[in-house]
């Protein structure tokens, strides 16, 4: 589906670009010394959405992992001339309330570097492995403003495995320490019977009926409030290598995977996307200070 009037509904598309082996929480994957050693699908899997997008005539935001494009410079030229726009997702994949301010830093403007250098573009955008920026960690929001960030799309606002953080479910501006505001497009969640969980991405979407999917979407539409689709690679790999981890983490990580394409594709037959940048912009004016810019 193309994209919509300014004023017709539309939600937000995004990918992580990471590979496999970027999971955390898995022993046997932390040393990063292993990770050039192990078998890889990021540029196939990442090429796989790269046409799912065309053929549907949609742009996306891929937040990428820094050391993803250091290593896969040709996957960032790709993205890139196919009209995509790019977000910071970390250098190295860890989470944020693990990192001091410091190291935080300096993650974050290598991974932009890294992501910038091999395509000539600027990167807007950030969101955080696991949607770690948990409370305690809201100076996150000035480092972001400080390397050049324009929005974050960083919260979950329920508690979930390694994030979550009470805030508004639609686009808001987030505060930081210092008084400065940042644009904010929290994920997707709702309430299915007697729980609020997510349903836009990741191992929910792959494990939710498509109709049930479907319906949350349009109830957000009704409500004005825009969804976000968030996937991964490794979310359309069947073939994704296994390592040995826990029955619920296995469960989480590999469920669902040969109907991420599917599930994937129907959302955007019925549904209009556009890059998480545009969704800021349709909130945040340019007359607001919080226009961004991939140019």
């Amino acid at each position: 589906m193309s994209s919509a009037g300014s004023h017709d509904p539309v939600h937000g598309l995004s990918f992580d670009i990471e590979d496999w082996f970027h999971v955390i929480g898995v022993p046997e994957l932390e040393d990063s010394t292993t990770w050039a050693d192990r078998e890889s699908l990021v540029e196939r899997r990442t090429d796989q959405i790269l046409q799912i997008c065309d053929d549907h005539g949609v742009k996306a935001t891929f937040f990428v992992v820094g050391w993803i494009a250091d290593r896969h410079p040709g996957l960032m030229r790709r993205i890139a001339e196919a009209g995509h726009e790019f977000g910071s997702h970390t250098h190295w994949h860890r989470l944020l309330f693990t990192l001091d301010r410091p190291t935080f830093r300096e993650d974050l403007r290598r991974s932009i570097a890294s992501i910038e250098d091999r395509t000539g573009l600027q990167v807007p955008g950030f969101r955080a492995p696991c949607f770690s920026l948990t409370p305690g960690c809201e100076w996150v929001g000035d480092e972001l403003l400080d390397a050049g960030i324009r929005y974050d799309a960083s919260l979950f606002p329920v508690p979930r495995e390694n994030g979550g953080y009470p805030c508004p479910r639609a686009p808001h501006l987030f505060e930081t320490p210092s008084g400065r505001r940042i644009p904010t497009l929290p994920m997707s969640v709702a309430r299915i019977g007697p729980v609020v969980t997510g349903f836009s991405g990741g191992s929910y979407l792959r494990l939710l009926p498509i109709r049930l999917v479907e319906s949350l979407f349009r109830r957000r539409e009704k409500a004005g409030i825009p969804g976000v689709v968030y996937l991964h690679p490794r979310d359309f790999a069947p073939d994704c290598p296994r390592v040995p981890m826990g029955l619920r983490r296995r469960f989480n990580l590999h469920a669902g995977l040969a109907s991420t394409e599917r599930k994937l594709r129907r959302l955007l037959e019925r549904f209009a996307f556009v890059p998480c940048s545009e969704l800021v912009n349709r909130h945040f004016p340019v007359d607001e200070g919080n226009a961004c810019s991939t140019s």
